[in-house]
């Protein structure tokens, strides 16, 4: 049977060789299930219920992309995504998260949409490299402030608006110690490092006394406190439109990025280059951001950490479905999640801030006009504390310039579009 499914002799792999690999993806990947639900759970949003809707939705994620598309390509709740979420949207905008999830329901949508009609290829191509390079670096940024804010090691300040908070105290300290660790074993390849620092801090925090015992196993939490509560209708207030939009973007080139990475890994791609049944890939993406919209999480997408498990043989569907088995067991272990404070996931959004700023070095920084929108969009949204606003100011930014500079006919028709409608929606904000 799952010769049959998985096509494993065609492929070189077998099922001994799948296993481990999606052992190993999973492990690279499993903090999801202790960050998220800190995260959100920001936004008042019951915990419990987070944990499991991440859960669930990582596991519908892996199944679909592993029965349907046949890739070993795991997918979670994204990082950033859910930072933009609850930080950003329902934190800064002031919309309540029952929106918030309305806005992931409609980006998955659209999404599907733009799977299902393949004009994917267009809206990639149409989009200049540098842009997408910023707002994964801009991303990066974001999250290196919230972690260093969850860390208290940067606190506002009315004067300078931002300082140093007290870097000697226990959670800057245990933060930096998780940090530290995550670095060392990284460098070292230990599979689960970030795993294995967050619940090591968490630990720590407990023998300290600064975490109470709240226990490791128990029967999952229910989701019903998130379950289809999501408002759609209130998601489609205009001013909403660029809150869909950022979470639509941000998903697709993260998606797109990392399917082709992840295949060029495990040298899954034609001869031209090309990812063969990309469209299958690019659904299961978007169902399981619609059913994590449904149970109650941000934005589901494909994670790179898949490439860990490539690297361990995996390069069937059958990674990405033990991927998903090993969610569905980690229901159990709600207890545990519910004890992990945010210093102990701090270091692990600083280090994943790393990874997306590395992209940078592929900007032409000898070409002004392609440099300069890059700082904008990487330094405006951390600053600006929203993703949305950054690739707003981005678009015009890079529109403007190129028109100043003589370059205009360079810049695609569709950035010209985006630009004029994102100048005219902070023109009626004002």
């Amino acid at each position: 049977m799952l010769e049959k499914i998985f096509k494993l002799k065609e492929n070189g792999t077998s099922v001994r060789t799948e296993v481990i690999a999606g052992i190993t993806t999973f492990l690279t990947m499993a903090y999801i299930i202790f960050v998220n639900p800190s995260m959100l759970s920001d936004t008042g949003m019951d915990r419990g219920a987070v944990f499991v809707a991440t859960c669930l939705a990582a596991a519908i994620g892996c199944f679909i992309m592993g029965f349907y598309a046949n890739y070993p390509v795991a997918l979670a709740p994204g990082m950033g995504l859910n930072a933009f979420f609850a930080y950003v949207v329902v934190g800064d905008m002031g919309y309540s998260w029952e929106v918030a999830l309305g806005a992931v329901f409609l980006s998955g949508c659209c999404f599907l949409l733009l799977s299902l009609f393949r004009i994917r290829e267009w809206i990639i191509n149409s989009i200049p490299q540098a842009l997408r390079t910023g707002i994964a670096a801009g991303i990066g940024l974001f999250l290196a402030l919230i972690a260093l804010k969850n860390a208290g090691i940067v606190v506002g300040n009315p004067n300078t608006l931002v300082s140093m908070g007290e870097i000697t105290s226990l959670h800057s300290l245990l933060a930096c110690a998780g940090f530290f660790a995550i670095i060392a074993m990284v460098h070292f390849r230990v599979k689960g490092g970030i795993m294995y620092a967050v619940l090591g801090v968490t630990f720590l925090g407990w023998a300290l006394g600064d975490i109470a015992y709240g226990g490791i196993v128990s029967m999952p939490p229910s989701v019903a406190p998130t379950y289809l509560a999501l408002d759609i209708a209130g998601a489609f207030n205009v001013a909403m439109i660029s809150v869909v939009f950022a979470f639509l973007f941000v998903d697709l080139f993260d998606t797109s990025g990392t399917l082709i990475a992840v295949a060029d890994k495990a040298k899954l791609l034609d001869e031209k280059g090309n990812l063969p049944r990309l469209n299958r890939a690019l659904l299961a993406d978007s169902g399981a951001s619609i059913a994590g919209s449904v149970m109650g999480t941000s934005t589901t997408t494909s994670y790179i950490e898949s490439v860990s498990g490539v690297a361990e043989g995996g390069k069937t569907g059958l990674t990405a479905v033990i991927v998903g088995f090993l969610f569905l067991l980690c229901l159990f272990f709600a207890p545990l999640a519910g004890m992990v404070p945010a210093y102990a996931t701090a270091g692990a959004l600083f280090y994943v801030a790393i990874l997306m700023m590395s992209g940078l070095t592929r900007i032409d920084w000898h070409d002004i006009t392609e440099a300069a929108p890059v700082v904008v969009v990487t330094l405006l949204m951390p600053l600006t504390f929203s993703i949305a606003h950054g690739i707003a100011i981005g678009f015009i930014a890079y529109a403007v310039i190129k028109l100043i500079t003589g370059k205009a006919m360079s810049v695609s028709s569709s950035v010209w579009v985006l630009a004029i409608l994102f100048t005219v929606k902070f023109a009626l904000q004002f």
